[in-house]
């Protein structure tokens, strides 16, 4: 009976030790696990860090570049009258390309998600979608905008609009609510294109949606970031 009964506790004692040996083996892989996983997103970040540190210094040698190429434009076209009728065309075509910072009056739309949700209303209405933002960016153009910008993103004739599951973005960038949209170009079109009767801003509102405009005596747009280039397009000569 006694061997019985050492033989039962030394059982015991055995299926505990292999239960604390799982649960110690367990822990280790979880732990092994974290460590990976830590490494591979500190390595991730490092990568992350250096792509942006290597995208400022080379954005800054563009503008530094761009700096003496119009020291030298301002030199070559000094007492020469021809030479600066073409300069001052040169700068008129970069601010319609969205290549220089421009300022003057226009508008201000502050457009965000409602602020509080209605049962009454679709749950997808009362946010802010891509095709909203594209819908006032193209009222604006057609109400004579001379430049527009949306959370600081300059819309240029490249400028894509566009959602990425629940993310929108303009020329590659993410943007989210709220949002605002500046546009230059004179005050009374602008405004009267947006806030006409039956008007697409109307049409946010009944949405829930908050969108304001108001008039602005001197808005500034910054210059467009990024770098347009032409594939398929050539001089037809």
């Amino acid at each position: 009976m006694k061997k019985r009964q050492i033989a039962i506790t030394l059982g015991i004692m055995c299926f505990i030790l292999t239960i604390a040996i799982c649960v110690q083996i367990k822990t280790m892989n979880s732990a092994s696990s974290t460590v990976s996983q830590t490494l591979a997103d500190n390595g991730l970040r490092d990568e992350v860090l250096r792509m942006k540190e290597r995208y400022d210094n080379t954005y800054r040698e563009l503008e530094n570049a761009q700096k003496e190429l119009e020291q030298v434009r301002q030199e070559a076209t000094q007492n020469d009258e021809t030479a600066e009728a073409k300069e001052q065309e040169l700068k008129e075509n970069n601010m319609l390309l969205g290549n220089i910072d421009v300022r003057g009056e226009g508008v201000q739309i502050d457009l965000q998600d409602a602020a509080e949700t209605s049962s009454t209303l679709n749950a997808a209405d009362q946010i802010v979608h891509y095709d909203d933002i594209q819908w006032i960016v193209n009222e604006l153009k057609n109400a004579g905008a001379e430049a527009i910008e949306v959370n600081g993103e300059r819309i240029v004739n490249t400028t894509s609009i566009t959602c990425e599951g629940n993310i929108i973005k303009i020329n590659g960038e993410r943007i989210g609510s709220p949002f605002c949209i500046k546009a230059i170009g004179s005050q009374s079109l602008l405004y009267g294109g947006l806030e006409r009767a039956g008007s697409y801003m109307d049409y946010l509102r009944e949405r829930g949606l908050i969108a304001e405009v108001k008039k602005v005596d001197d808005i500034t747009i910054a210059k467009y970031s990024g770098v347009i280039s032409y594939e398929y397009l050539k001089e037809d000569k």
